[in-house]
């Protein structure tokens, strides 16, 4: 339940800051989705994704940090979270299973000493 909770707050958290920041919308014309970029005060991009005409999170998701460091990467299916998201911080990897939009497995990875291990 703590890594539940933790996941959801950090989600807020970038959900709640891109809210704000600067982004690029395109149309894809072979899709119709809608192609969006956020970037960070500093210009450096903060999310990509697609939303669907109406709105909704669709396809691959990805965030990175103020470097550029890629931080999350998943994907969305007319607005619900599917398949497996990886959460990237300088010492974690954490892969998240979802099933029907809910948390169905958390495994955590360390990298110490440039090997990553199974928690």
């Amino acid at each position: 339940m703590k890594k539940q909770f933790i996941l959801f707050f950090v989600f807020m958290i970038s959900v709640a800051s891109f809210a704000q920041q600067e982004r690029t919308l395109k149309l894809n014309k072979e899709t119709g989705f809608i192609e969006v970029v956020y970037y960070h005060d500093n210009g450096v991009v903060s999310q990509t994704g697609f939303y669907t005409a109406d709105g909704k999170l669709q396809g691959e998701w990805l965030s990175f940090d103020q470097e550029g460091k890629k931080t999350v990467s998943g994907n969305y299916d007319n607005g619900k979270k599917v398949g497996k998201w990886f959460y990237w911080n300088d010492k974690t990897l954490k892969e998240v299973d979802y099933n029907k939009n809910a948390i169905a497995s958390v495994v955590s990875w360390t990298n110490s000493s440039g090997v990553a291990l199974s928690n």
